[in-house]
């Protein structure tokens, strides 16, 4: 941010402590605003270089603004290289050819997707096969005809490996042209595709699959909140997709069902949406809960995605695995200790030793019973689950197939978002150098993908937590400082706990979340306990645990950064 220092002009960091550096005047840009700098080219003559402004980004008072800059402090280009433009423009006059290709385009296919999505990489279609089974078609996208190995887009792909989804921006792993054009399953034109057809019996599991090149057209756009009222006799689902989409949600239940069966980690959620005005401001959010249409979409894509896994380990091509390791015994074991700390219903734990599948198979029971308890009380939803995740192994990318615990499926890859994705993309080339010829992809550069594509999904899932994070501040300074009241008491739930203080979830809808720190905790001395589940009171005996209900105050908002402090209800400031 620009600040003035004397006669000086200099720009100090925004989101973290450093140094300041002496920029060149500016005509485009003033004293507070937030700018991008760069090196400058000519040393005075004492050989000092002032920095110069690259670009500027805005206020740090408005919202879009600041995470516009904290996309770029944290390393994304926000911009491709024009020569990578050129060649996505290029590639995309690529003609749509049957040759070698399923002609689907009289298929009664659709996509479902958010209403705001602008990509659409995957379609589906599904009708029933008269004896209790179902036939279903999962399309995506080929992106691998438009991006080839070792090509200026495919190198600039792999070093983004992921998009980056923002309130309010993205950051793409494909360059427009390609990600919200031609490599998008769009209503009405003719796309190339990869399709994985399967049959799906009555037993409710796929009893045959096959894989092929294929040309698509979208009959219908339907996103998921249109879904959810046809699914809720809202709305009437038209033909020639309505039959489709009634058969696909059969084929989901089905595939469902299994699942439930395989013991497999339940975990619920909801993602947050925010609104923006034209000024850069955020007015209005919303959560987003995973629904019937969510878990339709949901349901066949791993289906697709494990008949693909399945596939490239039996004929031993090179590819990426999405690998879920079951949990160490011992977090599952003190997971259970933690729950039991609170009250909460736990499965009975075996005796002795537990092999990796047998703490894969409680954590996935533990799951299930903390979902139910959180139905059943109606608390503790943010809290447990995280007790939870925390108890698990994080998932990755690697070349070796070693199995999804959480979906409790022996064979597991990601295949169906290769817009977004570039392990997907790496699954495709492997795929399709089996069913349509050409070389598979090179053993050795797999394997060294897999660490790199997993670092790049943890630094972009890190990323978009922190712009959630500004966002939501910026939201909560608006409603509570513009024209509200500044000493409003809200009613939270405790979600997280450590020694100095207590993460707090408050207000309704999409609650914000602060942090109450013990010192303003004065009628008691606070200590951790073993668990990590619960604050006591040393003198009064006191305790504050994990999905307790607690009534807070707003004491300061740091927007820009994503901090909300919070006091204890009637509490006055220092």
């Amino acid at each position: 941010m620009l600040r003035r220092k004397g006669k000086f002009l200099v720009a100090e960091p925004f989101f973290a402590a450093g140094p300041q550096v002496a920029v060149s005047r500016d005509r485009q840009a003033d004293v507070g605003d937030l700018v991008l700098v760069g090196a400058g080219a000519a040393a005075n003559r004492r050989g000092a270089r002032r920095a110069v402004i690259s670009r500027r980004l805005g206020r740090p008072e408005v919202a879009r603004d600041v995470i516009e800059a904290l996309m770029l402090d944290r390393g994304l280009r926000r911009e491709f290289d024009p020569a990578v433009e050129r060649d996505a423009r290029d590639a995309a006059a690529t003609p749509i050819e049957l040759d070698g290709r399923r002609d689907l385009r009289g298929m009664a296919t659709f996509t479902i997707d958010p209403i705001t999505a602008r990509d659409y990489d995957d379609a589906i279609c599904a009708e029933p096969e008269g004896d209790g089974s179902w036939r279903v078609w999962v399309h995506i996208a080929d992106v691998a005809t438009y991006v080839t190995p070792r090509s200026s887009i495919d190198r600039e792909a792999y070093r983004r490996a992921t998009s980056v989804y923002v309130p309010g921006a993205v950051e793409p792993m494909l360059p427009g042209k390609l990600s919200n054009d031609v490599c998008s399953l769009v209503e009405g034109d003719d796309r190339l595709t990869v399709t994985v057809e399967m049959v799906v019996s009555s037993q409710q599991r796929v009893s045959s699959a096959s894989m092929y090149r294929s040309v698509i057209r979208s009959a219908a756009r339907l996103d998921y909140d249109r879904v959810d009222r046809i699914f809720e006799g809202g709305e009437r689902a038209a033909e020639p997709w309505g039959s489709a989409l009634a058969a696909a949600r059969a084929v989901a239940a089905a595939l469902a069902e299994r699942h439930d069966r395989r013991s497999g980690v339940v975990l619920e959620s909801a993602e947050p949406e925010y609104h923006f005005d034209r000024t850069g401001d955020v007015v209005d959010a919303s959560l987003v809960p995973q629904t019937e249409s969510h878990r339709l979409i949901e349901r066949l894509m791993i289906a697709a995605n494990e008949q693909v896994a399945g596939f490239l380990e039996e004929h031993k091509i090179p590819a990426l695995y999405r690998v879920h390791e079951p949990p160490e015994a011992s977090s599952v074991q003190r997971l259970i200790g933690q729950l039991a700390s609170l009250g909460v219903p736990t499965p009975p734990s075996p005796d002795g030793h537990m092999t990796r599948q047998q703490a894969a198979d409680l954590a996935g029971e533990v799951s299930a019973m903390v979902s139910d308890w959180v139905t059943r009380t109606g608390r503790g939803a943010r809290a447990l689950n995280t007790l939870v995740l925390r108890s698990l192994k994080q998932a990755y990318y690697d070349h070796r197939n070693l199995g999804h615990a959480g979906l409790a499926s022996p064979r597991y890859c990601h295949f169906t978002s290769p817009i977004r994705r570039y392990p997907d993309l790496i699954c495709h080339r492997g795929l399709l150098s089996a069913i349509a010829g050409g070389p598979a992809p090179d053993a050795g550069w797999v394997a060294s993908a897999g660490p790199w594509t997993s670092g790049r999904e943890r630094e972009a899932m890190t990323i978009e937590r922190d712009a959630d994070d500004d966002a939501g501040c910026f939201l909560l300074a608006r409603e509570l400082f513009a024209g509200g009241d500044r000493d409003a008491v809200f009613e939270g739930e405790v979600i997280g706990l450590i020694s100095s203080g207590a993460f707090v979830a408050f207000g309704e809808g999409l609650a914000s979340e602060g942090m109450l720190p013990v010192r303003r905790l004065r009628s008691d001395w606070w200590e951790l306990n073993e668990e990590g589940t619960v604050l006591v009171g040393m003198r009064n005996g006191g305790a504050i645990r994990l999905g307790d209900p607690i009534a807070v105050r707003v004491g300061q908002i740091d927007a820009p950064r994503g901090r909300v402090d919070l006091l204890p209800a009637g509490a006055g400031e220092d």
